[in-house]
């Protein structure tokens, strides 16, 4: 087995750490948070106890805190070692960050990550780009955190790929879960239907929109069978906005995606009650941040690359920070 650096021990980072020793791999972790079950307390001290060829996963926020990271490890790896970057940047960072790492012989393979507080036991979805060699060098990870059989791995294309195909994944679950809390709102609307939840829950067997996003549905409601407690304010992702983005660049007609992504826009001007189900679906699968509906109680965290819950049994207290040298606030997710 291996042994990987991972940058950036907050909720996604500390689990995909922890799975990664489960599965028998040596994990060196590095957080800006001395409280985060680090082992090193510098990149520096991080590179100098890994194997060459090096493999470093980076698991910060998009953004200036990522830059920041990649161009302080540019100055400490070497020639054949790889960055990961798994963190939800923009495809076109990706392809920034590798020509800027080529001069360097420094390997770049972008990751799109999905499977948010559940990936520590079910494994993580990895879309990836990147060099083929350098893929192949990351491989022996990638085949711990991904999920058990066939699927749940690509390599979707050279350097940008990665993080564009989970791009396009997270706008078609913005899709997804707005057709879901708008059939759930309708019902609550009306008189005819007499148990909401048990309609909901009676569809996860045998019909053609079961889902496992249907069946954080029925988890949410189960705690709270109205969403009376929450309020309809749901954040959108960087993500999100680059996929409609994306469409105008190309000429690509979105509108479901498109409508999703202003409905969540719409949702920080009043308390619609399909945005009580957004809210509900999204800490359902990644731990984000909901409101109280009486104000400002919140129910888990938002960390956009670093959003998984405390590693269940981890060996180490795992908490919410960042690398050295970040800076700037990140984007919702």
């Amino acid at each position: 087995m291996g042994t990987l650096g991972m940058i950036g021990l907050g909720r996604m980072g500390g689990n995909m750490a922890e799975r990664l020793r489960r599965g028998g791999h040596t994990v060196v972790g590095y957080d800006r948070s001395e409280s985060s079950g680090r082992t090193v307390d510098s990149l520096a001290a991080l590179v100098e106890q890994l194997d060459a060829p090096r493999v470093v996963w980076v698991m910060v926020p998009a953004g200036e805190p990522t830059y920041a990271t990649i161009a302080e490890l540019a100055e400490l790896l070497s020639p054949g070692d790889v960055i990961v970057d798994g963190g939800n940047s923009r495809y076109t960072d990706d392809q920034r960050h590798a020509a800027e790492l080529e001069p360097h012989g420094i390997g770049f393979v972008d990751c799109g990550v999905s499977g948010g507080v559940w990936g520590l036991t079910e494994g993580y979805a990895l879309m990836c780009g990147g060099k083929p060699e350098d893929i192949a060098t990351v491989q022996p990870f990638f085949d711990v955190l991904k999920p058990e059989g066939g699927s749940g791995f690509v390599h979707a294309g050279e350097v940008g790929a990665g993080h564009f195909a989970k791009m396009v994944h997270n706008g078609i679950e913005y899709g997804l879960m707005q057709a879901y809390a708008e059939g759930w709102e309708l019902m609550m609307a009306t008189d005819v239907v007499h148990d909401v939840p048990a309609v909901v829950a009676s569809w996860q067997k045998g019909t053609v929109i079961r889902s496992w996003l249907l069946d954080l549905m029925v988890n949410a409601l189960s705690e709270d069978d109205d969403l009376s407690e929450l309020r309809g304010y749901a954040e959108d992702s960087g993500e999100g906005r680059w996929t409609v983005e994306a469409a105008v660049d190309h000429a690509v007609p979105l509108p479901v995606i498109t409508a999703a992504l202003f409905a969540r826009f719409a949702s920080r001007q009043d308390d619609p009650p399909a945005m009580k189900m957004i809210a509900a679906l999204r800490n359902q699968f990644g731990g984000h941040a909901v409101t109280a509906r009486a104000g400002s109680t919140e129910k888990g965290m938002d960390s956009p690359g670093a959003d998984a819950g405390t590693p269940a049994g981890a060996e180490a207290d795992v908490s919410e920070g960042l690398t050295a040298g970040e800076a700037g606030t990140p984007p919702d997710a």
